[in-house]
């Protein structure tokens, strides 16, 4: 009997194939086989007058939904009916969710199979796990299905009713959804909170202190009875403080004086409090909190982060990475307190296991937290993987495992001290036990620096005790505006207030960027003038469709719909169709919206006028002669265009640029000038003879104030030739790039280019050749990877058959022998001082014949097809270590296909 299996991918199907049966063959259908059209060219040429067409919903016959194959899935639609042909059975085998329900239920109705049909579902890719699956297979969930189809339409009736009107009124290539648009306001009201924000200073003191000498600090808090201001004492949008607070602001003045007021002063310790608090390891991981932690710690964005995890799973390392539960089965419990158990013995072992409940509003998808898979978790050192596929799964693998952890254990400790009238306070705090902290700290990518971070050790102190004042320090503070949404915290916000789905933020946040609606700028999202523009229309003329609260309704009618609750067609009926409907208030609104106003953005503390153009955002004003407009700067935040930077753009417009002097060589004048991508120095004037004069960007953090005669010509002669190479005799060079300054070497190794980015202490304008080869010399350095190396806890010595060294280190999972790039752990029974230099040969050597094997049995199962893989032989005692081998080939084969074409292709929402 054949078996034909369908999956989304082919690194998926290399994976499966290593637990199914003799006579079970592998397709991948490369995501969905049909969709609703794309562009017009897909629409069948018997519906092309129609009306609705263009959307690909038919809302006049029920919202039928148009769909269509498209072109590039043809091809494999056709390899798919060749193979069921041969087959006796189909097994449907797409991810669990309901996109996956979606994609099985697609190829039903295109493939049209007339043997016996299963719909196969699993949450991991483990021998277990598939032979569980294959013996429990059901029927495709025709309510999911619904559920996902209503989204789907949804989201298409939203996004091409409502764009369109975009294009008209404002600028072409904008687009509306119904989560993207909520999310799109979100950053823009932050953005108006920091243009409303007015700075708030206050002034402390800071004191060093020692006792039996270790030193300690202590800030001022209260004077003569009365609590000193600080920053959350000041209203935002006035920058005094606010009303009704009895707190004593101190300037600069009155701060020096009562400084030079206590210098004298006996200081007394007035109370200690001790407060002994225990913390909990956070849950484990869902698709939203991974998102977070994995932009926080690894600097990675949402779409990122997905793209890796879903290479993960189908490699068989983690558990499906889209879910909202944070349960976790008793096999992973078992797992994961094993770990612990071997890893950091029994006294960090939590007591009993720990279990967590989900909270998020309308959970669903996969019914457990996102871990490492299978009945024993490998240490991220064991699965030969590589950059960030590496890092993503220890960091999934850490926090599974500091889940089943003890509680770490804490003490607060406060001590009041007096000095004359004023009142000090000391805070510090003591772990008294790490627990889960040895393994995981959120938000931290070390977990022994983290602790010792969290730490702040005081000396022992006793009331009536009298610490000498080293130091009495006067400080300045300036209360700071309302942070910018990052990555992170945006999804956590759409998450906690139930808007859209975590499945989908990723390609939510990778819209807003690509439709220029906000730019990513050292990790924060930046809203654009677009962005205010397209909002504040949807905010006057379809508020609900920007409501937080009315888009949370919204997802909480699908998933009622998901579970039989609701009836999707009275309510596609209600939102788009009637007299409240979206289709009869855009006909109604659209000849009540004026382009010129759509275009314009109104902010309160400018007389100009912000309008949107085809070329971007730009200042129009009037003066005796007409209407003068200048462009804004592309990267310049709305929070940040202020009445000086208006009139400089102005002043630039009418008079031209400012002139910083002549060119000592050239005899050619400077300008300084602010132009869309920010300010640059400009050599010469623009002429018929001289189109495209010499330009530079000025270094970033600098401004326009900033730059000399010197500094302009200095830029102006970039690059730099610095000299040669004294190997390969090819020219390096300094320069300045997009990413700031770099020293180029033109043959480096491979005979291409080589860069190196310049350190803070180099200047780009002064480095020297010899300073540009040492840099070139170095290890080029990645994103993530560690500034510094690791001191080894012992240096064996020389290895006896390359004399290259064999050191041991202190890794997160215990020490480990280090030689090359073989890392061994340390064998059983034996510590660091205990191990010698042929004990540490023999486990390097066995370390690097399992790496061999690896390598050969990756060769051979490469080579197959990677759309369509047969299972030949029967399987036999399959292990985790095989699991490894396979994956470790098919993740380099897989990247690409896996991006590009396997991932699947959420609703855009």
């Amino acid at each position: 009997m054949s078996t034909l299996v369908i999956v989304e991918s082919p690194t998926k199907a290399r994976t499966i194939r290593n637990y199914l049966p003799r006579g079970y063959r592998v397709e991948a259908s490369m995501g969905h086989v049909r969709d609703l059209p794309q562009s017009a060219s897909e629409i069948p040429a018997s519906v092309k007058g129609e009306n609705w067409a263009k959307i690909g919903v038919n809302v006049e016959a029920d919202f039928e939904p148009l769909y269509v194959i498209p072109q590039d899935k043809k091809k494999v639609v056709k390899a798919l009916k060749d193979a069921l042909g041969d087959a006796d059975e189909l097994v449907l085998a797409t991810d669990e969710d309901r996109e996956g329900e979606s994609i099985s239920w697609h190829l039903l109705q295109v493939l049209k199979p007339k043997v016996p049909i299963k719909r196969m579902v699993f949450h991991e890719i483990t021998e277990d796990a598939i032979q569980a699956a294959l013996s429990q297979c059901r029927d495709v969930d025709e309510q999911l299905v619904r559920a996902q189809e209503t989204r789907r339409i949804l989201d298409r009736l939203v996004g091409y009713t409502l764009s369109p009107l975009l294009w008209k009124k404002i600028a072409t290539g904008l687009s509306a959804g119904r989560v993207q648009s909520v999310a799109v306001r979100l950053l823009v009201n932050r953005e108006k909170e920091r243009r409303a924000f007015r700075k708030g200073t206050y002034w402390d003191l800071k004191a060093s202190l020692t006792k039996d000498k270790t030193p300690f600090e202590a800030k001022l808090v209260s004077l003569r009875g009365t609590r000193i201001a600080n920053g959350s004492d000041f209203d935002e949008a006035t920058g005094q403080i606010a009303a009704g607070r009895e707190v004593l602001l101190l300037g600069e003045e009155e701060a020096r004086s009562l400084q030079d007021q206590l210098q004298q002063e006996i200081w007394t310790v007035a109370s200690i409090e001790e407060r002994p608090t225990t913390r909990k390891p956070s849950a484990p991981f869902t698709t939203s909190t991974l998102q977070q932690e994995a932009n926080r710690k690894l600097r990675l964005s949402a779409r990122d982060t997905m793209r890796v995890a879903q290479s993960l799973y189908e490699q068989g390392y983690i558990t499906y990475m889209r879910t909202d539960s944070v349960h976790l089965s008793q096999q992973a419990i078992a797992a994961a307190r094993n770990c612990v158990e071997q890893m950091y013995g029994t006294n960090y072992l939590s007591p009993k296991p720990r279990q967590y409940a989900t909270k998020s509003k309308g959970a669903q998808e996969a019914h457990e937290a996102i871990r490492p898979a299978g009945s024993t978790f490998r240490t991220p050192q064991e699965t030969g993987l590589e950059g960030r596929e590496l890092r993503l799964y220890d960091l999934i693998w850490k926090r599974t495992v500091a889940t089943q952890m003890a509680e770490a254990r804490q003490t607060h400790i406060t001590v009041q001290l007096e000095a004359g009238e004023a009142g000090f306070r000391a805070s510090g705090k003591r772990i008294d036990f790490p627990g889960f902290f040895r393994a995981y700290v959120e938000g931290s990518d070390d977990p022994d620096a983290a602790i010792e971070d969290q730490e702040v050790i005081l000396p022992r102190l006793q009331q009536g005790d009298h610490p000498e004042c080293q130091d009495l320090e006067a400080i300045g503070h300036e209360t700071q505006p309302p942070a910018r949404f990052t990555e992170a915290s945006l999804v956590k916000t759409l998450e906690s207030e139930g808007i859209g789905r975590p499945s989908t933020y990723a390609s939510i946040i990778g819209t807003i960027i690509d439709r220029g609606y906000a730019q990513m700028v050292s990790n924060s999202l930046v809203p654009t003038f677009t962005a205010f523009a397209v909002t504040g229309l949807l905010e006057q003329y379809f508020p609900d469709l920007v409501d937080p609260k009315f888009t949370a309704r919204m997802e909480q009618t699908l998933d009622e719909i998901s579970t039989g609750e609701a009836s999707w067609l009275p309510y596609l009926n209600q939102f788009y169709r009637g007299e409240a409907g979206l289709e009869t208030q855009v006909k109604q609104q659209e000849s009540q919206i004026d382009p010129n106003q759509a275009r314009s953005v109104l902010l309160d503390d400018l007389e100009v006028k912000v309008r949107i153009g085809p070329y971007g955002a730009y200042i129009e004003a009037e003066d005796e002669s007409g209407p003068i407009r200048a462009n804004i700067p592309q990267d310049m935040p709305p929070a940040d265009l202020d009445v000086e930077q208006v009139q400089l753009l102005l002043r630039q417009k009418t008079e031209g640029p400012e002139k910083l002097g002549l060119h000592p060589d050239t005899g050619e004048p400077i300008y300084v000038l602010l132009g869309p991508y920010g300010p640059y120095v400009q050599l010469g004037d623009k002429t018929d003879d001289n189109p495209k004069p010499k330009r530079a960007s000025l270094p970033k953090g600098m401004t326009m104030q900033d730059v000399t005669m010197d500094l302009a010509v200095g830029l102006l002669s970039l690059p730099r030739t610095l000299g040669v190479h004294p190997e390969t005799g090819a020219k390096i060079q300094a320069n300045l790039g997009r990413f700031g300054p770099y020293v180029m070497h033109a043959k480096g190794s491979e005979g291409k280019p080589e860069y190196r980015s310049l350190k803070k202490e180099d200047d780009v304008l002064t480095v020297s050749l010899e300073r540009a080869l040492q840099l070139l010399s170095e290890p080029k350095s990645g994103r993530g990877r560690s500034k510094t190396a690791a001191k080894p806890l012992r240096e064996l010595g020389a290895h006896p058959e390359d004399n290259e060294p064999v050191n041991i280190y202190d890794g997160p999972y215990g020490p480990y022998i280090k030689h090359g790039k073989i890392n061994a752990s340390l064998p059983e029974g034996q510590t660091v001082e205990s191990v010698t230099m042929e004990i540490a040969v023999q486990a390097l050597a066995e370390k690097a014949s399992t790496k061999k094997k690896t390598s050969r049995s990756s060769k051979s199962t490469g080579s197959k097809s990677t759309a369509s893989t047969s299972s030949k032989t029967t399987k036999k005692a399959s292990t985790t270590k095989k699991t490894t081998k396979t994956a470790a080939k098919s993740r380099k084969t897989a990247k690409t296909s896996t991006n590009s074409k396997s991932t699947k292709a959420k609703s855009a929402e």
